[in-house]
């Protein structure tokens, strides 16, 4: 046997030992003891903001805490040791990674106030189930198309903002005092936060036909915007939903192509068989006449 084949065995027997612990870690039923944890941990997060709750079983809670930490921890790194530098292509897999890490920050020192986002662990529910991984894909996908809309609505406020300040700034200087102050009370409005007695109302008794002026405001900024909002994320999700099942009917076609090609292979080969067995069968015929 060669000096090549030497080197090349340990280096296979270690890629398929690298494959099968990163598959273990990422198998379904690892991911849902993942995911029973990360509700846990929830739980004791909360639990700890609880003064007589800490008080009370505070050390227990801690313990829980520092075991659901040391699982995840194994498991980013079963998932590193086994994917290798491909572990950091996938954006999920560098999202789990950042939230774990913030986790370990020390507890003293000049990042003990980054231990505050030890809860940003429970949002790794969001890249262990499937359907909320869908939502945030589809709504980073909806980005683009709700900048635009941001930007669209900025515009309008600035708009509304300077003529509520030309009509209203001088009566009302704490609400449309400048187009800053204008901005924010419209902000307001939009919420529909006591927009009608805490500002309108009172605007009306000074200006009597200012209803004509935020009204259109809230119609255009308020509903107008919000179904503009939801009609780009549902059409993003639409969207990923059409590329989803295009590519799950692409791999069907192609295992179908496959499975074809290989039924034609056995064909081929049980053809030539079926030949070479028709020839012996006239040689031996032959010699006995």
């Amino acid at each position: 046997m060669g000096d090549g084949e030497l080197d090349l065995q340990p280096v296979t027997t270690r890629e398929d030992w690298r494959g099968r612990l990163a598959a273990f870690a990422e198998s379904p039923r690892v991911q849902r003891v993942i995911m029973a944890l990360i509700v846990i941990n929830a739980v004791t997060l909360g639990l700890e903001t609880s003064a007589t709750v800490m008080s009370a079983v505070g050390g227990a809670l801690h313990v829980v805490d520092t075991m659901v930490l040391a699982v995840f921890v194994l498991e980013i790194g079963a998932k590193l040791i086994g994917r290798g530098p491909r572990f950091f292509r996938e954006s999920w897999n560098v999202f789990d990674f950042l939230v774990v890490a913030i986790a370990l920050v020390p507890s003293a020192g000049p990042f003990s106030v980054l231990r505050a986002l030890r809860v940003l662990r429970v949002l790794r529910l969001l890249s262990v189930i499937p359907q909320m991984r869908h939502v945030i894909e589809s709504l980073l996908r909806a980005v683009p198309g709700i900048t635009s809309i941001i930007a669209i609505l900025v515009l309008i406020y600035y708009v509304f903002a300077v003529i509520a300040t030309n009509l209203f700034g001088g009566a009302f200087p704490e609400w449309f005092g400048t187009v800053g102050k204008s901005m924010y009370s419209l902000f307001q409005i939009m919420t529909l936060e006591s927009w009608s007695m805490g500002i309108v109302r009172p605007v009306m008794k000074v200006y009597p036909y200012a209803w004509a002026f935020f009204v259109p405001f809230i119609l255009i900024a308020t509903f107008t915007m919000l179904n503009l909002f939801i009609g780009i994320v549902v059409s993003a999700m639409q969207a990923q939903n059409e590329e989803e099942h295009k590519e799950e009917m692409n791999a069907i076609e192609e295992a179908h192509e496959e499975e074809s090609a290989l039924i034609k292979r056995e064909l081929g080969s049980l053809r030539q068989e079926l030949g070479e067995v028709r020839r012996l069968l006239e040689d031996r015929g032959r010699g006995a006449g």
